[in-house]
């Protein structure tokens, strides 16, 4: 698969696009560039890479060091600050990091493989992909050293989505044994981070934590200079182009156009906003090549500094933007992508957004219409008038925890006990479905909205996708806030489940009257979060409480959820109320009898609640 180039190649590590093939060819030629790596390149297919920046503790494993680690877990995924710009955060995501995460995770796949099949495995083949990002070439090195120094064989798929990395590795003739998404979503252009997947999907968070842990040993133990000789080279693939073929067959198959088989999708005006991430594809490669007009279509351009708004479908700029272009164009839907494309929002023919519950809502008329009685799975974030609109239509509604493994996780191990569950969703427009390898992939969402789009047309029908929510009701008032933790970076997780924990202890001895412990059908509040009472309930990535709360005057009229970030050191805040002031008021008593009562406010910044308690909405 690798293509061939000239000997007397180059290539610019500056550059936002990977373009270097590491053929083999007798000779020898040196690069140097200017961010901090060394080339050999010896054409007798081996390249010697050196990297730079850990101090010399020559065999003390120091905790710092090892914590430098450890803190970029994210929970299923890596992240970290990649480039300077930042106010107060430094650069932790540096080339010895990813190069010692990156072969952990080699070792690990190794490991596992070995272990499933019995004995020793040889020529293991992991792929990397990466959004547009401007610290991604430089990145990108790093985890081709660190998988080499685990003996394993690596192809760079260059500008990718994180589902396509996913799926290198079932489609032929590809079918990786794992692979690497660099990619920090729809964070700001400094990030940066890895996403990790075998055949089976993604990785869990213990499984991050462990890969972790052995690359904070190494990274704490590693000299100043790190020699690492390739004996594999990366070669360069090109596996998006399969990927969007497996796309537009899906398409093709599932609307079976009775007048225009190959392009069914002619006739239709599709918006594409891909933020300038890694989803313009899917508009050249997709939607134009099925029949449809992209006309109109909004920063299809990778460009990793993301110069026009956050590539993220909860973003309201980049909605905005998307629904100013559909109601100017008469477009018929809208589509708005994450930069790594394994989230998507969009926008109806009538210029109305569709995320949040209102996509999760989408999601849920269309399977529940293909799969009658399924199970769907969300996070407790979701609105009651949510359920009510998933079980009028037959379907069974599932409160997880918060997070988009988790809820992926849920959904899969129902299945596994015989609840027939199609559809996961997070509120952050993470979604999954059954028929798609429990894979989060924003595409495929889209994917299912376009068929419904079309099969609706075909019926005879002109309202369009927005027609199947309309009678979703929306919440008459809902808040997110956030607590700042006050403390060093390595006791920051340890302080916010301090914090979470003394809330639940308050709940439940009645300090806060009216509020209680939510629950959802055969699963109750157990160790920090909505689980199942069974032996083995999953394992906590993050401490979380949802409470239902009453009044002698409207009864039960709103939930108020906390939870600790796994992305940074804060607590999250949201309440949702069906009344007039119910925020307001669920604000008000939290800080009185809950935040200054129980002391937690010494070590959390609980300025957004003051203000918010104080001000109402308007705050």
């Amino acid at each position: 698969m690798a293509t061939s180039i000239s000997p007397n190649f180059s290539t610019n590590l500056q550059n936002s696009t990977w373009k270097t093939n590491f053929p083999s060819f007798p000779g020898k030629k040196s690069l140097h560039t200017k961010l901090g790596f060394s080339f050999s390149v010896s054409f007798n297919k081996s390249i010697s890479v050196k990297s730079y920046g850990t101090e010399k503790y020559g065999e003390v494993v120091v905790d710092e060091e090892m914590d430098k680690i450890r803190r970029l877990q994210n929970g299923s995924d890596v992240r970290g600050v990649a480039l300077e710009g930042e106010k107060g955060r430094a650069v932790d995501l540096t080339p010895p990091a990813v190069e010692a995460i990156a072969e952990s995770f080699g070792e690990w796949v190794i490991k596992g493989l070995q272990k499933q099949q019995g004995y020793p495995v040889e020529n293991v083949r992991v792929s990397l992909g990466r959004d547009p990002r401007i610290t991604g070439a430089k990145l990108s090195v790093a985890v081709f050293a660190g998988l080499a120094r685990a003996g394993c064989m690596v192809f760079n798929m260059g500008l990718a989505t994180t589902p396509a990395c996913f799926m290198s590795t079932l489609l032929p003739p590809f079918i990786y044994d794992a692979s690497i998404m660099m990619t920090a979503s729809h964070l700001p252009y400094t990030r940066n981070g890895l996403k990790f997947f075998t055949r089976r999907g993604g990785l869990t968070s213990p499984e991050v934590e462990e890969i972790c842990e052995k690359a904070a040993r190494k990274y704490a133990n590693r000299l100043a200079k790190v020699s690492t000789l390739l004996n594999v080279l990366p070669i360069k693939v090109d596996f998006m182009s399969t990927y969007t073929k497996h796309l537009r067959e899906i398409i093709k198959e599932k609307v079976n156009h009775p007048l225009n088989y190959d392009t069914p999708l002619q006739g239709f005006q599709i918006i594409v906003n891909a933020g300038n991430g890694s989803g313009g594809f899917f508009t050249w490669d997709v939607l134009d090549k099925l029949g449809a007009d992209t006309f109109g279509s909004l920063h299809l351009k990778p460009d990793g500094m993301f110069p026009n708004h956050i590539p993220n479908p909860e973003d309201k700029v980049a909605m905005a933007v998307t629904r100013a272009a559909v109601l100017e164009n008469s477009a018929d839907l809208g589509i708005v992508f994450d930069t790594d494309v394994d989230r998507s929002g969009v926008v109806d023919n009538k210029g109305n957004p569709i995320n949040g519950d209102k996509l999760i809502a989408l999601m849920s008329a269309i399977v529940l219409r293909e799969n009658p009685g399924s199970t769907i799975v969300t996070d407790a974030r979701t609105s009651m008038a949510l359920t009510r609109f998933i079980t009028d239509r037959g379907g069974q509604h599932c409160l997880y925890r918060v997070g988009y493994r988790n809820v992926i996780d849920k959904g899969v191990q129902l299945n596994k006990d015989g609840i027939e569950t199609h559809l996961m969703m997070e509120t952050s427009g993470h979604g999954a479905l059954r028929e798609n390898h429990f894979l989060d992939d924003g595409a495929y969402m889209v994917l299912k909205v376009i068929i419904e789009m079309v099969r609706m047309k075909l019926e005879g029908s002109d309202e369009g996708i927005g027609s199947l929510i309309q009678d979703l009701e929306e919440p008459y008032e809902s808040a997110e806030l956030r607590m700042n933790i006050i403390s060093e970076p390595r006791y920051a997780k340890a302080k916010g489940s301090e914090a979470v924990e003394t809330f639940r202890n308050y709940i439940e001895e009645g300090r806060l009257k009216g509020w209680e412990l939510d629950s959802c059908g055969d699963c109750w509040v157990s160790e920090g979060c909505l689980v199942d009472t069974n032996d083995t309930p999953a394992s906590i990535d993050a401490h979380m409480y949802r409470v239902k709360v009453s009044d002698d005057e409207h009864g039960e009229h709103g939930w108020f959820h906390i939870r600790q970030s796994i992305h940074n050191p804060n607590i999250a805040l949201n309440l949702q109320s069906s009344i007039q002031g119910g925020c307001w008021s669920m604000a008000r008593a939290f800080r009185d009898e809950f935040l200054k009562a129980s002391g937690v406010d010494t070590f959390l910044d609980i300025n957004e609640v003051e203000k918010f308690a104080e001000n109402g909405p308007i705050a």
